[in-house]
């Protein structure tokens, strides 16, 4: 009986799992694939941008800034020519349309989509936290990552399917009290992803979510800067040291690929030993 159950599904899902399979194998592990990452032009997503264009994905890459989205395209060109960008506040409903448009004129469709786009306007514990400042974070680092993914997955799911990778932090699994909010609004996508993931699983969509411990980047300096941080570091992180941004990108670019392909409704910690759960 489990037999004919694991063969009647097997049946039904190997076109479309093929289908995701047939052009990566043949050169990049992502060759023939459209990524589209938010906040991708230095840190984190910069480093994961960069590592799909590397591994064959053709990449748009958008932040805020203008000057910033292009000084990104100029350097992801010495990898690849399959780049562009456009700036883009995921804050606003007009530039999330404007991006997957975007993506969808230069390059046919979308197959990967990075939600990397977060803010952290509030250093205090959680009870601490102004109403404003409480409802700026939610609105980008969930709001719109729900959002962007509402409108990304039926385009995604033209092409047969596809890969979402929401990027959380470990702070989402033990709160870091002085970014109170922000770990909050973070543990908020550990449950996003698994929701999300059930849904779009029929889609051959599968979602998966990047949990970054202390990585050197401008959003964490405040965090590194001083001898206090530097002991905690110490402390808690069994490699005694800060991630570099390229230590996170190898995971994504696996999480999206082939190599992935039965993982999905996942959270990747990426921490260096960072205690984080059994």
């Amino acid at each position: 009986m489990f037999r004919s159950f694991i063969n009647k599904w097997s049946g039904l899902n190997l076109l479309k799992s093929n289908q995701f399979r047939s052009v990566s194998q043949l050169h990049g592990k992502l060759t023939g694939k459209v990524a589209v990452l938010t906040a991708s032009t230095e840190g984190i997503g910069f480093a994961v941008a960069k590592r799909l264009a590397n591994d064959g994905a053709s990449v748009v890459v958008s932040s805020r800034k203008k000057d910033k989205v292009e000084k990104a395209v100029a350097e992801i060109k010495s990898i690849s020519d399959k780049v562009v960008g456009i700036p883009c506040h995921v804050g606003k409903s007009e530039d999330r349309k404007l991006l997957l448009d975007f993506a969808v004129a230069k390059f046919g469709g979308i197959d990967i989509l990075v939600n990397n786009a977060a803010v952290n306007p509030a250093i205090c514990q959680v009870l601490d936290t102004p109403e404003e400042k409480w409802d700026k974070i939610f609105d980008t680092n969930v709001k719109a990552a729900f959002l962007l993914t509402k409108a990304a997955v039926p385009i995604i799911e033209k092409r047969g399917g596809g890969a979402i990778v929401y990027v959380s932090t470990v702070a989402a699994y033990k709160a870091i009290e002085v970014i109170g909010a922000y770990s909050v609004s973070k543990t908020a996508l550990l449950g996003l992803t698994k929701a999300v993931a059930g849904q779009c699983s029929s889609m051959n969509i599968r979602v998966n979510c990047l949990c970054p411990g202390i990585i050197k980047t401008n959003f964490s300096d405040s965090l590194t800067a001083s001898e206090e941080a530097r002991r905690i570091i110490n402390q808690n992180i069994l490699m005694k040291r800060v991630g570099q941004p390229d230590e996170c990108a190898g995971i994504v670019s696996f999480l999206c690929s082939d190599d992935a392909s039965y993982i999905t409704g996942e959270s990747f910690v990426v921490a260096g030993g960072y205690f984080t759960r059994l």
